[in-house]
């Protein structure tokens, strides 16, 4: 594996490594759990209980109730296992892709109209 010391950053782009992974350890395992139709039910029914049971972070519980997906991301969530989270409140990955662009929803598909007329 090739080292990423040295090189520019891909602006905006949060590097999953090893210190994110013991960063969002519990996030990740909480969204894992999201497998099960049961798990996602008892998440609705208290979602506060349900992050406290997986051992999230204050700043974890914070941006779950505000649906921040980039703090997810920022506070070491995995984007593969974020997904079973964003799918229980009903976002997609352009509801994603404009939080990360900082735009409206109806801005962010504006955009993706606009570059596929090119």
């Amino acid at each position: 594996m090739q080292s990423l010391k040295g090189r520019k950053p891909i602006p905006g782009t949060i590097i999953f490594d090893g210190h994110q992974a013991v960063k969002g350890y519990q996030l990740n395992k909480m969204c894992f759990s999201f497998n099960e139709a049961a798990n996602r039910e008892a998440f609705l029914q208290d979602e506060e209980a349900y992050c406290k049971r997986y051992g999230l972070t204050d700043d974890q519980r914070a941006a779950v109730r505000e649906r921040d997906v980039l703090k997810l991301l920022n506070l070491g969530g995995n984007i593969y296992y974020l997904a079973k989270l964003t799918g229980i409140f009903g976002l997609n990955m352009q509801d994603i892709g404009a939080q990360q662009a900082g735009v409206t929803l109806e801005e962010f598909r504006a955009k993706l109209l606009a570059a596929g007329e090119k």
